[in-house]
């Protein structure tokens, strides 16, 4: 798996399965127009606060100054939009600290008509708040590169509440309309903007110490909505590399980028692991 770090003399050429160290900016603009089918970005949420755990963290404190941290993030946002191939999407994931400031920027480099949707990935972790309800949720903007070219596979689960339904001669409930009988998908309902998945615990056995790590099912289904195996997934604040495993897992080819040397070696060994 090639590895490279900024300062490097030599000129980057795309080459999928590639994790850069380093600033994530002059990569990106290193790299070939279209070059990605899927872009997944997690970045810091300006917290105001420097992340950290025993062995690993970053500093996500912007001197207290959204304007710094939007100023940070246009630019990147920017490059996505150049860099996603025509049926591309970009999932860009924060909370309720700037995502609102974050889908301006969107609309603003994208278009307002190529938003597609605002996805709430809701969870229950943490300690309950005494001032408000708890914050127990985070957004995933999502943008289409091309609206009607860009990939997307409806995704199914879970079940449909059939109280009170009539079942038909083999025992599949059904409404009765005016054009006849409506039955349910087989495969279940079709998958809304609000995701219930649970967050990582402490103790789970995804856990690889870095403060932010998503959990591999979050990013499974991400890959699996809008990309086809082969295609190429980027994720350009890699953390501890899930989008590059979970997109390895999944068939597909991947390109990672961390500015943290100790994120991106977790982050390769979690790759050199995954079959």
């Amino acid at each position: 798996m090639p590895t490279k770090r900024s300062g490097d003399q030599a000129t980057f050429e795309f080459l999928p399965g590639t994790l850069h160290v380093g600033d994530n900016l002059p990569f990106m603009q290193s790299l070939a127009d279209g070059c990605c089918d899927l872009i997944y970005l997690d970045p810091p949420f300006a917290t105001g606060t420097r992340r950290q755990t025993d062995t690993a963290g970053f500093d996500d404190s912007w001197g207290g100054d959204i304007k710094t941290y939007l100023a940070f993030m246009f630019p990147r946002l920017e490059q996505c939009r150049r860099l996603l191939s025509e049926h591309g999407t970009l999932y860009l994931h924060l909370d309720w600290r700037a995502s609102h400031y974050a889908r301006v920027q969107l609309d603003t480099l994208f278009g307002a008509d190529h938003f597609l949707n605002e996805i709430i990935w809701h969870y229950r972790s943490g300690s309950a708040a005494k001032n408000w309800f708890g914050r127990k949720h985070d957004t995933i903007l999502m943008y289409a590169r091309c609206v009607g070219r860009h990939r997307f596979h409806v995704i199914r689960e879970g079940t449909f509440r059939t109280d009170g339904l009539k079942v038909d001669e083999e025992g599949r409930p059904y409404k009765q309309t005016k054009k006849g009988r409506l039955y349910f998908n087989a495969e279940g309902p079709a998958l809304s903007d609000v995701w219930d998945l649970p967050f990582l615990s402490t103790v789970s056995l995804e856990r690889t110490g870095w403060p932010s790590q998503k959990p591999l099912a979050l990013l499974e289904r991400i890959i699996t909505a809008s990309s086809d195996p082969g295609d190429c997934v980027a994720d350009f604040f890699c953390g501890s590399g899930t989008t590059a495993v979970a997109a390895k897992r999944l068939g597909r080819r991947w390109l990672a980028c961390d500015a943290s040397p100790e994120a991106a070696q977790i982050a390769q060994q979690r790759l050199e692991s995954t079959l």
